[in-house]
């Protein structure tokens, strides 16, 4: 059932509608658990649209395998998405740094809040990124050290590739994750994809892994794969940035093993056809982030690789 939580009117006629699917068990199904599939933060990431629209099917196809209340997020931030832009238009901010918001706050931070206080009291809440147009990303989790105990088993049925834990330091407090996993709801960051594209396989992976997951917790009968198992990792990443200005050409294969010295690319100079720096991989492991977009400056991010021999 498609529910508006929030309306808010804008200049020029225009309304500000937050909607959500709320789908719900058949009668004498219900276990009493709530699952929240949120995407669309930020308005040029794309990935999660794909994935709530396959898990849309797949509930909608098989209602008598559903146990739980799911409510589905398409679009958080709907005039980004609507403007190709990141964060909201007009406001000139990040949605995700607005969390928990507030009720006599300003428009976007009443949007915050009223989405909030929607997704109070579920047991789950899955928050979908993609990267910027800049990077792709390998499907992950990201989570914070302070909620690794209580996520880090829950990450690990979502299908995905890695578990990235950063330090707490590292965590903004004003993030959509963040303000949900303070409230008692225990709520996963996907990170995956490129910016302003979708990536269908990784799509249904993550739809794959979801349904895992409600399986897991009693909210779904119905098939499930097996999911992956992911490499789990506190923070032992190597980044390599560029250090001269070009065109970054990719000479290796994003989401592979790498070894030490290993080239994963050059950077080519088209105004004189010289190679201003050949990039090399400064560990072994796993490479779980590759440039994208091939214009770089001195300092632009080119890729991150996950540690060898630095997992758990």
């Amino acid at each position: 059932m498609d529910q508006i939580i929030a309306d808010l009117g804008l200049s020029v006629h225009e309304q500000w509608e937050l909607h959500k699917n709320h789908i719900t068990p058949l009668p004498g199904n219900d276990d009493g658990k709530r699952i929240c599939v949120v995407t669309g933060i930020h308005g040029d990431e794309l990935e999660g649209q794909y994935v709530a629209f396959l898990l849309n099917q797949a509930l909608q196809q098989h209602p008598e395998y559903l146990h739980g209340t799911v409510d589905i997020y398409p679009a958080l931030n709907p005039l980004g998405i609507n403007t190709i832009q990141r964060g909201v238009p007009l406001f000139d901010l990040d949605m995700n740094r607005i969390f928990p918001g507030a009720t006599d706050g300003p428009a976007a931070e009443y949007i915050a809040h009223e989405a909030i206080e929607d997704m109070r009291g579920a047991d789950i809440a899955i928050d979908i990124h993609a990267s910027n147009i800049y990077l792709r990303e390998m499907p992950q989790v990201r989570i914070s050290e302070e909620t690794a105990d209580a996520l880090v088993p829950l990450a690990r049925e979502l299908n995905i590739d890695f578990v990235w834990i950063h330090a707490a330091a590292t965590v903004l407090q004003s993030t959509l994750a963040h303000s949900l996993n303070e409230i008692g709801t225990n709520c996963l960051v996907v990170e995956m994809g490129v910016g302003m594209r979708l990536t269908p396989g990784y799509g249904e992976q993550l739809t794959q892994g979801i349904l895992n997951l409600m399986r897991t917790q009693g909210m779904w009968t119905g098939p499930a794969i097996k999911p992956r198992t992911p490499i789990v990792s506190r923070d032992k990443v190597a980044f390599l940035n560029a250090d001269a200005p070009g065109i970054f050409v990719p000479e290796t294969v994003h989401s592979g093993k790498v070894q030490e010295g290993q080239c994963l690319g050059i950077i080519a100079d088209p105004l004189t056809g010289t190679v201003r720096q050949e990039v090399t991989a400064p560990v072994d492991g796993l490479l779980f982030t590759l440039r994208e977009y091939p214009v770089v400056c001195p300092g632009s991010l080119l890729a991150r690789i996950l540690m060898e021999g630095e997992t758990e």
